[in-house]
């Protein structure tokens, strides 16, 4: 796809939001890096905003360039905030070691980005797993690459980094690895027998997504958080926060 082409498609619904009034909110690392870059050539360049306004007028809309883009993780933390989390969780989830992973996205170009004090070393994740009773797994995985952008040209590539991160985040005991990307969910979870398969080691990592913790943490029954449909079989994460949740 051309970059005008994808700027256009990605500024139609950034129009839409703003013509609702409404910030965009996003639960996918990757959509909120496009997203912001996108909007960050069209802030920047009066003349290109001009010019992919042209090609949205025929369909009505036109992009002013003022939408707020937020992730679900800023949106809990900073938003939201996580005193008023706090107050909605029905279970703890002490006795449970998570792994976050943030993916490229969410944390790179951050001059772009601009969430993390220290984009090299992000804290967002690791402060809800504090807040909602776990213990953070710090390891030089969580800000790396999972290896899906290069999984159609490379895929022995994309295998071993995800591997790296999987087994680097299991050595250090975790019991789950959280990531706020649905394709750094795809690839580590969903094409994770194929990792393992391929560099020859068991892994058996369970990979949840942000919301699918922060759910539990709610009350939410695994079953409706399709916890039941993952390709890893979630059940090892789900018995110890069984046996160590706590109800308030």
């Amino acid at each position: 796809m051309q970059p005008k082409v994808g700027d256009a498609l990605n500024a139609r619904s950034l129009a839409m939001a703003s013509q609702l009034g409404l910030p965009l909110l996003t639960q996918c690392s990757t959509c909120q890096g496009v997203f912001s870059q996108v909007q960050h050539r069209l802030k920047s360049n009066p003349d290109y905003l001009k010019e992919i306004n042209n090609v949205l007028q025929h369909q009505g809309y036109s992009y002013n360039g003022k939408t707020d883009i937020k992730h679900l993780l800023w949106v809990l933390v900073n938003d939201y905030g996580l005193e008023n989390v706090q107050k909605k969780i029905k279970y703890s989830l002490k006795g449970t070691k998570l792994a976050a992973f943030y993916g490229c996205y969410l944390l790179r170009p951050s001059s772009v980005m601009q969430f993390e004090k220290d984009p090299v070393h992000p804290t967002s994740m690791e402060n809800i797993f504090t807040m909602l009773g776990a213990e953070p797994v710090m390891y030089d995985g969580r800000t790396k690459c999972c290896g899906f952008p290069i999984s159609m040209m490379d895929k022995e590539a994309s295998f071993r980094m995800a591997g790296a991160n999987l087994l680097e985040a299991k050595k250090l005991g975790a019991d789950a690895m959280v990531t706020p990307c649905p394709l750094c969910h795809l690839n580590l979870d969903a094409r994770q027998p194929e990792v393992a398969s391929f560099l020859k080691e068991k892994i058996d990592m369970p990979v949840l997504h942000l919301s699918q913790l922060v759910g539990l943490a709610l009350g939410v029954e695994p079953k409706k958080l399709k916890l039941d449909k993952h390709i890893v079989d979630t059940s090892s994460f789900l018995k110890k926060f069984e046996e160590g949740k706590i109800q308030k």
